[in-house]
């Protein structure tokens, strides 16, 4: 397994949008296992392909207190089954060190395969739900800081480049 790099804000390889995977194999398989490192040595508790510059389908969670109960979505899509949103702070790996405060729907059904192609359903609740939907913008090209007004979204955006050029 291995340490993937995550891109950053606001990398324009972030608004990619995704491709469905097609081939279900080991290098699905090895891709999976590598997020899913990479994901808990961030620390974080959700990722996307995307955010490791792999534009396919694929997102990576464990929300679990324990760290003990990784999920893996190929090709996920999710329905809204109502009206009814919640806030949620937010924090995402490739926008470091920023948590705002986004609205999302709460009930949703989430369609989805596993690695080896298996078709499932799941309607997530609480920070599941709000994670699997943050992940899927992800494969849409879309970033949390997204939800925030031009204002914050430009204050995160030159902060975010001010660390990059101070590291180099």
């Amino acid at each position: 397994m291995a340490i993937l790099d995550i891109l950053e804000f606001p990398d324009s390889r972030l608004r990619t949008r995704a491709a469905p995977v097609v081939e279900f194999d080991a290098d699905l398989q090895k891709l999976a296992q590598d997020m899913l490192e990479t994901m808990y040595a961030a620390p974080g508790v959700g990722l996307a392909a995307t955010q490791v510059n792999v534009h396919e389908r694929l997102v990576v969670i464990d929300v679990s207190d324990s760290r003990d109960a990784p999920l893996v979505f190929v090709n996920p899509e999710v329905e809204v089954l109502g009206d009814s949103t919640g806030e949620w702070d937010e924090g995402c790996l490739s926008v470091p060190g920023f948590y705002e405060t986004v609205v999302r729907p709460t009930e949703v059904l989430v369609r989805a395969q596993d690695v080896s192609g298996e078709p499932f359903e799941l309607r997530p609740d609480g920070l599941l739900a709000v994670c699997i939907q943050h992940e899927i913008d992800h494969l849409n090209g879309k970033l949390f800081v997204d939800y925030l007004s031009p204002l914050k979204r430009q204050r995160i955006r030159k902060k975010l480049e001010k660390q990059t050029r101070q590291q180099a």
